[in-house]
């Protein structure tokens, strides 16, 4: 398939349209800089868009980002390529980046589609869906989600069997497969980072039972069951279909931990399996949720509260270190820990289990630039003058925003992205 290469300028670049992302690029865009912000999967909004509410205020997620998000999509200086990635930047001048932008066909012109959702309809195929977190399954012709911006149908091209279904009963004729895939010199005067996190894959301790267990969750898996746009309409195992009666929550799996490579506190597992846990004693009444940890770090404004306010609700906190999770024949799960306070082994049963797991770097920041892009110790983006300029890299004219430099929860990624954003701001104003 031939590629379309074509030259485009714009002030700023952002690359990653998360809740950072896009507060960075909002502020660009709103100082009257052109900016381009690029999203390599098919909606902005990144991970916060999928989450049910926020600690410790329980605060919609969706309520506070998709205003944002239509914002964003709305602002006349900010263009918006999802479905794409950068690659090859390069600061050939004190004020000049140049960069490859790769941009995948959607096979949908967005502009015409209505989400009408008859492509799904018809569409013969199903695959598991990336965005419920493999929960649900969705079809090769879909939406990623109900409030995804753009809100439009993707082709997801590499399972589509070509049949056409999708193509005859689509009422605005906006499929389109002969789209081909786009390649953009991009020139800029400043970059912004906001690559976001990767979470832990809990394949890596298998003692958990993660992908042999189905009753074994990630708190992602456990966030989509219990968010409005959920794809269930209540909380349910998945073997059976049963509601949970006793749900199990290990803290720090894949945080803390140098054995899996991550010696770190993420900052943000306590308190998200917290959030969860209240959300759960509201939704299931007469469910038990038990939090086994090693320590309860709550160290933000009005998070020790938060963490009592639980306590109150009937959450039950084990301090105790998870040693392997087996599974009976009824699909209920064995937990073998060590009591620490007691100083015990014991075991308990429950019938769902969720791994809180842990937030690591996003190895994909580095591979961006043809310059060396340093890094910390632990791989996210180096800060080297952290106490005076945190958003500044190894690479003048290059600025870091949210958790592409460090673990950080929601309030501190949007802080981040305004100092990023000044930083931009002020090293234009420059030239």
């Amino acid at each position: 398939m031939n590629q379309i290469r074509k030259n485009i300028s714009y002030d700023a670049l952002v690359i990653g349209a998360g809740i950072a992302g896009g507060e960075a690029a909002l502020n660009l865009a709103n100082t009257g800089y052109k900016v381009l912000l690029i999203e390599k999967d098919d909606s902005v909004g990144g991970k916060m868009i999928l989450l049910s509410k926020v600690f410790p205020t329980l605060d919609c997620a969706a309520c506070i980002t998709t205003p944002k998000v239509s914002e964003i999509g709305r602002h006349p200086n900010i263009t918006i390529f999802t479905g794409s990635t950068v690659s090859s930047i390069k600061k050939i001048s004190d004020n000049e980046f140049t960069a490859t932008v790769h941009k995948k066909p959607r096979y949908v012109h967005v502009a015409d589609c209505t989400a009408c959702q008859k492509c799904e309809e018809v569409c013969p195929v199903s695959v598991n869906d990336q965005y419920q977190y493999n929960l649900v399954g969705r079809k090769a012709a879909y939406i990623p989600f109900s409030i995804c911006d753009p809100k439009a149908a993707v082709i997801d091209i590499e399972n589509c069997t070509l049949c056409g279904a999708c193509e005859r009963v689509c009422p605005t004729n906006c499929i389109d497969f002969t789209m081909e895939d786009e390649e953009f010199d991009l020139h800029v005067k400043t970059v912004v980072l906001a690559t976001g996190f990767n979470l832990f894959d809990p394949l890596k301790i298998p003692r958990y039972g993660f992908g042999e267990y189905k009753n074994v969750l990630t708190s992602m898996q456990m966030e989509r069951q219990i968010a409005p746009t959920r794809p269930f309409h209540t909380i349910l195992r998945p073997t059976d279909g049963k509601v949970p009666d006793r749900i199990a929550y290990v803290l720090c799996t894949g945080s803390r931990d140098v054995s899996v490579g991550n010696p770190i506190c993420s900052q943000i597992c306590c308190m998200y399996s917290i959030k969860q846990a209240q959300l759960l004693m509201g939704a299931l009444p007469m469910a038990d949720v038990t939090i086994y940890y090693l320590n309860i770090r709550s160290f933000g404004k009005g998070f020790e509260e938060f963490y009592e306010q639980a306590k109150g609700m009937g959450v039950n906190f084990i301090k105790g270190k998870i040693g392997k999770i087996t599974e009976k024949e009824n699909g209920n799960l064995l937990l073998r820990y060590e009591d620490i306070n007691e100083g015990k082994l014991k075991v308990a049963e429950h019938d769902m289990v969720v791994l809180s797991v842990g937030a690591l770097p996003n190895p994909e920041a580095k591979t961006l630039f043809a310059d060396d892009l340093k890094l910390d110790s632990f791989n996210f983006v180096d800060q080297p003058d952290l106490m005076a300029s945190p958003a500044k890299t190894s690479i003048d004219g290059v600025f870091v925003a949210g958790t592409a430099s460090a673990p950080m929860d929601i309030p501190d990624a949007i802080l981040s992205a305004g100092s990023a954003s000044s930083e931009a701001i002020s090293y234009l104003m420059k030239q």
